[in-house]
């Protein structure tokens, strides 16, 4: 029998929860059939202009970064309070729980600590920490940068297909991502509209390995600062980072992930002047969707022009001509699955 998936159930490492804020701190339930707690929460408020929230359980639940700037890390007291065997508890700040609004969340698993001495292990060049989850392929990983040419253990056992990297100290320090358009001089700033930029100070001319990845300086490796990576590797049915090329058609370009995605993350990656845009499941329930949020931009969700279909095993642009279907333009895209195109047992999953 041909092996469609790795993971049966994504709902156990990834869920999208839409919600509705209520102004008073309180637990927010994920949805999914079966338990997750969250190692990841990155918060969005759909309805007013708010800065996008993300929290980890590596940094500490109070411990703020914003998608959408270049800034420095804050504490908090009152953004994601903690996380929860089913969910996290939110407080009262607007930007994840104004009373009345819609917010969107995005949760990711991860789980099983590590530590690294570098100088013990000989795996890696500076020391690193974090939490790992080799199924779904995904860490968080958090280190000090040295300044210089370095590499860093990531905690997974198989090579890193996407990256995203903050300084968390020094503000000014745009956010990093290392895709699968990049050749390892390249890279990317979410909280930017740039196009992939040309230049060996982020991952030091070098492709990440099953055990590390590289950097030099500059934001991914200031000396003395605290930093914190964002480190996916695709798994066959549950995730899939690639690119596409628009047609500038309205029967746009289908990218088969294998998947019937609950999130999707896209970026024009040729050309600058263009936003991120996040699509999934849960704000937009039906095709064609046509809810966007923008990583880089703290903007109320917008309904755009800009649309996709989520399939039973991939995902589809719907416009002529647009931001992310340009003719011969290069997109690149993050996706995390709702259910896998077959599961294990041979049963396909049902289109929306």
């Amino acid at each position: 029998m041909a092996v469609y998936t790795q993971i049966d159930n994504p709902e156990l490492y990834f869920q999208v929860k839409a919600f509705s804020g209520t102004g008073s701190s309180n637990a927010v339930t994920l949805d999914g059939d079966t338990d997750m707690q969250p190692d990841l929460v990155w918060i969005k408020n759909r309805t007013a202009a708010e800065e996008h929230r993300i929290h980890d359980a590596v940094r500490g639940a109070n411990k703020l970064l914003r998608s959408n700037g270049d800034y420095a890390e804050a504490t908090t007291s009152q953004d994601v309070m903690s996380f929860n065997s089913d969910g996290f508890t939110v407080g009262t700040e607007s930007a994840v729980n104004a009373s009345g609004q819609n917010i969107a969340s995005w949760n990711w698993k991860a789980g099983t600590s590590f530590t690294n001495d570098a100088s013990a292990t000989g795996i890696g060049s500076i020391d690193s920490s974090g939490s790992v989850n080799e199924t779904a392929g995904f860490s968080i990983v958090s280190y000090t940068g040295s300044g210089s040419a370095a590499t860093v253990k990531h905690g997974l056992s198989t090579t890193p297909n996407m990256m995203i990297i903050k300084n968390r100290v020094t503000a000014s320090k745009d956010w990093q991502v290392y895709s699968p358009v990049n050749d390892p001089t390249d890279a990317l700033a979410l909280n930017q509209t740039d196009a992939t930029g040309d230049s060996n100070v982020y991952w030091n001319d070098t492709a990440p390995t099953s055990s590390v990845f590289s950097v030099h300086s500059g934001a991914t490796n200031t000396s003395g600062a605290a930093t914190i990576g964002y480190i996916f590797s695709e798994r066959q049915g549950y995730s899939k980072f690639g690119r596409y090329i628009g047609n500038a058609n309205a029967d746009g370009p289908f990218i088969y992930t294998g998947f019937k995605p609950a999130m999707v993350i896209l970026k024009l990656s040729s050309v600058a002047g263009e936003n991120w845009y996040i699509f999934d499941n849960k704000r937009d329930t039906d095709n064609v969707m046509t809810q966007i949020l923008y990583p880089n931009l703290g903007n109320a969700e917008a309904t755009g022009t800009t649309n996709i279909d989520f399939l039973s095993n991939g995902f589809k642009l719907r416009n002529a001509g647009d931001f992310l279907n340009g003719s011969g333009r290069t997109n690149i895209y993050a996706c995390f699955a709702e259910n896998p195109f077959v599961n294990s047992n041979g049963v396909p999953c049902n289109a929306r």
